[in-house]
């Protein structure tokens, strides 16, 4: 500028000092009308282009529920670059999103790294609702969850016995346990066994861990271009080429596995079958082998022309490890450390195992059904630690909920977290209190079967949980087993009020530290 005079530069940046803040308020004030005139509800007002991403770290589980707290209002609008999304927190608007108008809200949003990794939404978590969603999920309520699936169930009973076991050595030794990292491995190895089979090599789940540990790294990093599409040739973390290399490495683990289910297929009862045989009857390649060669019939609920491709299978597996193994970890983690940081639980807990089991024996399936306050205290845990904290559903069509506008393909995120605590709904929500769910206390009668919208630990409607009764197995019988076999102190003279009880934010909310805690034996019966 220096054919410009000294007066005209000064000029010039005055003008430019006074116009461009000025420009800004007006986009903002219009962006606000705007808000206004379509409905959407309260919220903190979006940047241009950006919105409210510069909030990205404060949409968890707790930042969504201190934005609603906030505002005001049981649903909170932001604007995620070009995305609209919606936080949910009151039992009365989930009602609104996930019955009444569960259409509506049946389909689940996905990034650009979820879509690739599921070979285009070829499973039944992100598949878009419609006909052949239906079907996937009638295949895995029918056939891969199902309680006629003895596999699957033998495998948690064979799994927590050898937990025990673990456990049981410690106790002999006088060493403390991390339990976090033990029932994250039990729990790994029961959907490994019912998915792959008895037949699995330690190495083979080894390798899976890994693959698995990259998806979840995938999963949660940061893509400018899930939330502004015309940024998405941005790839500044080589996230494209970490992308192809994962779901190369998952190809080449589960075609191998197909391969040899196709070549040795079993002809046992389709009780002891394993999920990748359960899927292979449906597979295009082989179905006609393989029914011939098992004499299969298919499910009557399944039509005749419902057919899967390997990546459906291999994306269904994806589903399954995910769904199973760091939610019900988590659970049982959560569980033992809130008995464990009340004691008086704990003992309650205990002289039931002792009432109905005995001190010489371990637990057995058929006891569940005749220790209720052991189920009350499992309920109170996913009350205040629900697996998934955050349900996310999307919009297949322009809805109104609460009487505000929600456009389509919006991102909407129910906080069964928040709803978990809201102390309108709960005495004393933030406590421990498994009273409250025995007969002629004040929750008695809430289940979690998805009809007390106060209380989703497995969502409900279209999108609730399919495998919740396996789940629940597998999370009641550990708990049992840990609280009936042994007695547990905290390390290093720690008092339980001392006890860690933060999480970490994510896909699921597990413990931000790991249990460890020092068994002693308290059976009469050997444990190994």
């Amino acid at each position: 500028m220096a054919w410009l005079k000294l007066e005209e530069v000064e000029c010039l940046r005055f003008a430019c000092g006074l116009l461009l803040p000025s420009a800004v308020l007006v986009m903002l004030l219009r962006l606000t009308w705007r808000r206004r005139r379509l409905g959407f509800p309260p919220g903190p007002t979006p940047l241009p282009i950006i919105g409210n991403m510069l909030m990205m770290d404060q949409l968890t589980h707790r930042g969504l529920a201190r934005l609603n707290e906030r505002y005001g209002s049981g649903i909170c609008h932001l604007r995620l670059g070009a995305r609209h999304a919606f936080s949910v927190s009151t039992p009365e608007v989930a009602r609104e999103v996930l019955q009444a108008q569960d259409h509506v809200f049946s389909n689940r949003p996905a990034t650009i790294a979820v879509a690739y990794l599921t070979y285009d939404r070829a499973d039944m978590a992100f598949a878009h609702y419609g006909p052949f969603w239906r079907q996937m999920r009638k295949l895995c309520v029918m056939r891969l969850f199902s309680k006629k699936r003895a596999e699957s169930w033998a495998s948690v009973r064979a799994e927590v016995d050898g937990a025990v076991r673990e456990v049981a050595k410690c106790a002999g030794a006088g060493a403390a346990v991390n339990l976090g990292e033990l029932m994250f491995k039990m729990t790994m190895s029961i959907i490994f066994r019912a998915a792959f089979g008895t037949q699995s090599r330690h190495g083979d789940q080894e390798e899976f861990i890994a693959i698995l540990q990259e998806f979840s790294r995938l999963f949660a990093a940061f893509n400018i271009g899930d939330f502004i599409p015309a940024l998405t040739w941005i790839d500044y973390h080589g996230i494209n080429k970490r992308l192809k290399a994962a779901r190369g490495s998952l190809d080449r683990f589960i075609d191998k596995i197909i391969d040899e289910h196709i070549a040795n297929p079993k002809a046992e009862a389709a009780s002891d079958r394993d999920m990748v045989d359960e899927m292979l009857v449906f597979l295009e390649e082989a179905a006609g082998t393989v029914d011939a060669t098992r004499g299969m019939e298919k499910d009557e609920l399944l039509t005749s022309s419902f057919r899967l491709t390997r990546n459906n299978i291999k994306a269904i597996i994806m589903d399954v490890m995910f769904g199973g193994t760091e939610t019900v970890a988590s659970a049982i983690e959560w569980a033992m450390a809130e008995l464990m940081k009340n004691p008086d639980e704990m003992r309650r807990v205990q002289e039931e195992l002792a009432a109905i089991v005995g001190v010489d024996r371990q637990v057995q399936e058929s006891d569940l059904e005749k220790l209720p306050y052991l189920k009350c205290a499992v309920k109170e845990t996913l009350r205040l630690h629900p697996p998934i904290p955050l349900l996310l559903h999307e919009t297949a069509e322009e809805s109104q909920v609460a009487g505000y506008l929600v456009p389509a393909r919006s991102r909407v995120m129910v906080n069964v977290w928040a709803i978990g605590r809201q102390t309108s709904v709960w005495k004393e929500a933030g406590e421990f209190r498994p009273v409250r769910f025995i007969p002629g206390g004040e929750a008695a009668a809430v289940d979690f079967k998805g009809n007390f919208f106060e209380f989703l630990p497995f969502g409900s409607g279209r999108r609730s949980c399919p495998g919740m009764q396996l789940g629940l197995y597998g999370m009641e019988l550990a708990v049992a087993q840990m609280a009936h076999c042994f007695e547990w102190a905290l390390p290093g003279g720690m008092e339980p009020s001392e006890l860690d009880m933060e999480d970490v934010s994510g896909l699921t909310s597990p413990r931000a530290v790991r249990l460890v805690a020092v068994p002693t034996l308290r059976l009469t019966c050997p444990l190994y």
